[in-house]
């Protein structure tokens, strides 16, 4: 019954990973053969600090994402679960950025954080505050880069709190109720122990989502200046296709998959050791 899935997983998942392991052992640029290196663009890899800025950046995003996406979203969740007036068209308005391409969420939000054009720095003008580099600097471009990740998944992700709240066992919660627990005490005790998994399967994606943001940093910043404002995809993407350095491309690609398994396991594994010490 697996069988089809298996081809299909083989052939467009594991065969392009091994082609790319392949390759990111060669010095290739697209035309004529491969050129065997060893570990020479890994080493080449550790030695660009384009590369370590890639990272760092990446790095940045994942955390203020994480930290601000995942209870945001849990709360926009608990909040529409009540019975308000026009609850389904707010459900709505939230989930509607998770349907926009990404290249498009990056044109809207150019027009607002541009330091020249954007409206934010014209609303601050307005009340005497000085322009701010929002994008395209050395220090607020990660940040600014996750608001708007954050902007674009958190319907996404409250979503899947939003079922996971649906199917909780209503006797459990209405057993706490009669003994006296208030709110607070049942989200804390009960609604978040019981939704464990749930919130493990939302951190994984938002994980993998992270580390395959490209197109935010494509229309906000190119990257620029000087691949200041670079993720570990949009410098794999600058490297691969621009620079055609195919071998290095592959590299940083095959690192981008290992950092991201590293993360995604690692945070199963402390979520299962929670689970089993609860």
């Amino acid at each position: 019954m697996i069988g089809p899935a298996a081809i299909l997983f083989t052939i467009f998942v594991v065969y392009p990973v091994l082609y790319s392991l392949g390759f990111s052992f060669t010095k290739f640029q697209g035309f004529g053969s491969p050129e065997f290196t060893g570990f020479g663009n890994y080493v080449a890899l550790w030695n660009d600090p384009f590369f370590w800025r890639s990272l760092l950046n990446t790095a940045i995003i994942l955390i203020v994402s994480l930290a601000v996406l995942i209870p945001g979203a849990f709360a926009l969740a608990l909040l529409l679960r009540r019975k308000i007036a026009a609850g389904g068209a707010l459900r709505a308005l939230v989930f509607g950025p998770a349907i926009i391409a990404p290249i498009l969420i990056g044109l809207i939000w150019v027009f607002i954080l541009d330091p020249k054009i954007g409206l934010l720095n014209r609303v601050l003008a307005a009340f005497g505050i000085a322009p701010v580099q929002w994008i395209g600097g050395d220090t607020l471009t990660p940040y600014a880069i996750a608001i708007v990740f954050i902007w674009s998944s958190v319907g996404f992700a409250m979503t899947i709190f939003y079922a996971g709240l649906q199917v909780l066992p209503d006797d459990v919660i209405e057993a706490s109720s009669l003994d006296g627990a208030t709110g607070s005490q049942q989200v804390r005790h009960i609604v978040i122990p019981l939704m464990r998994e749930t919130f493990a399967i939302v951190t994984i994606l938002m994980i993998t989502n992270v580390f395959k943001i490209f197109e935010l940093v494509y229309m906000l910043t190119g990257g620029g200046p000087v691949h200041r404002s670079e993720t570990l995809v949009s410098y794999m993407y600058f490297l691969t296709f621009t620079n055609q350095q195919y071998g290095l491309g592959m590299a940083l690609a095959v690192i981008i998959t290992v950092l991201g398994g590293i993360v995604s396991i690692g945070y199963l594994a402390l979520s299962r050791e929670r689970k089993a010490a609860a």
